[in-house]
């Protein structure tokens, strides 16, 4: 089946502190009825040797890359294709286990693979047979009752695995899971707006929200390079940005006013949107989901405005701005409304932020059904289908929009 058949989402992995440790990638078929796992799997096997072609790095980053597979993927060879360092090997819930696929799993865990067990159930036969040769075990906390999640988690620690509450959704999700011992937690929890009583902004969110303020009321250049030197961090942020390889400098940049100029404003305030989610707290981990989420879609968005509306780079800018802002609530922790009041924006943004309406609305529609596709299935296509998109061109979009994202997580801030 050809590749152009196919979608790609991907879903964060997090650790216990909430940094980014790995992604399930999903392909999905996009031939319009609800993707079976079956296919689901056929499209993993058909797309991963699309996907390192095109370079794995490029969707993962840094981060390890989870893949479904079944007996028919484990017996193929698919493998020779991916890096074993960075890859784990997802089971399926759904695999039928002999000895033909036991051996199998031997042989390329002696080749350096590393296997998840999918879904897990306590009373499941195959469970038993797998879980020698299993790393991580995968734990469903939506189809999982309280009960069955106190009693696996202690009995799957006692085996040395390394547990992965999946689907999970909320805060308080998290904190159980978290209390249980779980490792690893993977679910949009973390993109989740908590609205909480009395919550503040950073002094550093507050410096990087003067200069947009600075940036957009077209402020003169010194007024500009005062901010910035009032704040250590947005300083020393700037000069490293400008003297990354992606900027192009020739001779290294110690100037403020230097940077400035050199950046332009443009450039300035798409940084200053990326400085927000940034949070330096985290002792130099900079890698935290919700920036790495915000930078992927507001790139995807403006990729998506390029090419559906070629020469109007106005457009694709104004895409970039409701991709970053959209996940503003989730970071600042207050609803999407009173921000569209303190930050001022054009109506098109207002409207694509608050309803998801307009041209940028759906650009935002399409990106949040691809992040949660266990969820949106359904929706993905026809949204393809209104902006006249095909799945192939979102692929290669997608990817894009990834090693875009991780390049300025790991070099710009």
């Amino acid at each position: 089946m050809p590749v152009r058949d196919f979608y790609l989402g991907r879903q964060p992995i997090l650790d216990r502190q909430q940094g980014l440790y790995g992604y399930e990638m999903l392909f999905r078929n996009a031939a319009g009825e609800s993707a079976e796992i079956d296919n689901d799997v056929a499209a993993t096997a058909t797309v991963i040797a699309h996907t390192a072609q095109l370079g794995l790095e490029k969707v993962i980053g840094d981060a390890l890359g989870f893949l479904n597979v079944d007996a028919e993927v484990l017996m193929s060879d698919i493998f020779v294709f991916l890096p074993r360092e960075r890859v784990v090997l997802e089971i399926v819930e759904s695999m039928v286990v002999n000895q033909a696929v036991l051996d199998r799993i031997a042989d390329l865990t002696g080749h350096g693979f590393r296997f998840a067990l999918d879904d897990v159930r306590l009373d499941a036969p195959e469970v038993q047979q797998l879980l020698p040769m299993v790393e991580y075990v995968k734990l469903d906390v939506r189809t999982m009752p309280l009960s069955g999640l106190t009693a696996a988690a202690p009995r799957f620690k006692r085996e040395k695995k390394k547990l992965i509450a999946e689907k999970v959704e909320s805060r308080e999700e998290f904190d159980l899971c978290l209390g249980l011992g779980f490792d690893y937690f993977q679910g949009y929890y973390f993109a989740r707006p908590a609205v909480i009583s009395g919550r503040k902004l950073s002094p550093s969110q507050l410096a990087v929200l003067e200069l947009m303020g600075l940036v957009t009321s077209d402020a003169d250049n010194i007024e500009i390079e005062r901010a910035v030197k009032r704040d250590v961090t947005l300083a020393l942020n700037l000069l490293r940005l400008v003297n990354t390889p992606a900027i192009g400098m020739r001779h290294r940049i110690d100037s403020i006013s230097q940077a400035l100029t050199i950046l332009g404003r443009r450039q300035l305030q798409r940084w200053l949107q990326i400085m927000l989610y940034a949070e330096p707290s985290r002792g130099g981990n900079s890698m935290t989901p919700l920036l790495l989420l915000a930078t992927t879609r507001g790139r995807l968005l403006e990729l998506l405005a390029q090419r559906l509306r070629p020469g109007q780079r106005n457009v694709a800018e104004i895409a970039f701005t409701v991709g970053i802002m959209s996940l503003m609530d989730a970071l600042f922790g207050m609803p999407m409304t009173v921000i569209v009041e303190q930050i001022p924006v054009i109506d098109e943004v207002s409207q694509a932020l608050l309803g998801r309406c307009g041209f940028f609305g759906d650009l935002l529609h399409l990106a949040e059904c691809i992040e949660r596709m266990e969820e949106s299935d359904d929706q993905v296509l026809p949204a393809l289908r209104e902006l006249a998109i095909s799945s192939e061109e979102l692929i290669e979009l997608e990817v894009a929009a990834f090693e875009w994202s991780d390049k300025v997580v790991r070099y710009a801030i």
